[in-house]
């Protein structure tokens, strides 16, 4: 469809939103544009259309007909709805972090402060944009399912672990899959059951083959991911985006920590358990 007629993304939630369901249906070079707009939401707003474009690997103007893909006129247009929604809610705490490593990140105290900073910075970020709804609509599933399945690897894995460790201590059946052994535990998949799986791009072939295989027996999904064009979000997913502030190209988990520790304590709580 011609960008004209394609109407500009009255919020940010518009915007994100279509970028949820038009993102994975992008050629190559738009969709890198997609992913790192979705994935850096703390730089749109104060960075130009030259270093957004370095930062996802294409041109000046790969990044401009983007926007126009996306109903804008341009990077300016697009921008403005991220400098609306940060200004007043959110510290540019980008340009912290980047005076922070100008200063040196030799010593241990100079890499405690930046991941301090961008740890806080996601967090903020995730208090100030999670979907309120989908939230509710994941501790509800949660809640309700017979057994909840676990599955987070590589990065995400203490994550999984933590949230299998919170379920076991209140008592709440969950099964963590580990992948141990190149062992796949698919079969445990059952009626009444509920899945939260956990991966950010590169997105981790296992957890998405038990990803798909407990949408294709009707199970409920809650997936904690990066990006509106994940993976998760095309299996129907509840979906709970989570954005992590970078340290040189070492990503915190703080967010993410974060959000299993919500979702833990809201479920027992459901459940009257804690």
């Amino acid at each position: 469809m011609p960008a004209e007629e394609i109407a500009t993304p009255k919020s940010l939630a518009d915007f994100q939103e279509r970028l949820r369901r038009v993102g994975g249906s992008l050629p190559k070079r738009l969709k890198q544009c997609a992913e790192y707009v979705a994935g850096n939401p703390d730089k749109i707003a104060f960075s130009t259309v030259a270093d957004i474009a370095a930062g996802a690997q294409v041109p000046a103007s790969a990044m401009m007909r983007f926007c126009q893909e996306m109903g804008f006129s341009g990077y300016s247009q697009m921008q403005k709805l991220y400098r609306e929604e940060y200004s007043q809610k959110w510290p540019d705490y980008s340009t912290r972090l980047s005076s922070l490593r100008n200063g040196g990140a030799e010593s241990p105290s100079a890499l405690l402060a930046e991941f301090s900073e961008a740890g806080r910075a996601s967090i903020e970020n995730l208090a100030r944009s999670i979907d309120q709804d989908k939230l509710r609509r994941a501790v509800t599933v949660l809640a309700g399912a017979r057994t909840i399945h676990i599955v987070g690897l590589r990065r995400t894995f203490a994550v999984a672990s933590y949230l299998a460790y919170a379920f076991e201590k209140m008592s709440i059946p969950a099964i963590l899959h580990a992948g141990v052994g190149n062992l796949t535990q698919h079969h445990l998949l059952g009626d009444g059951d509920a899945l939260i799986a956990i991966t950010f791009a590169p997105y981790t072939a296992d957890t998405m083959a038990l990803a798909e295989a407990a949408a294709a027996r009707g199970l409920d999904i809650v997936a904690i991911t990066d990006l509106p064009t994940s993976p998760l979000a095309a299996l129907d997913a509840i979906h709970l985006l989570v954005s992590e502030i970078d340290v040189g190209n070492f990503r915190v988990l703080a967010a993410t920590m974060t959000l299993a520790m919500t979702l833990s304590v809201a479920v027992g709580a459901r459940r009257r358990l804690v």
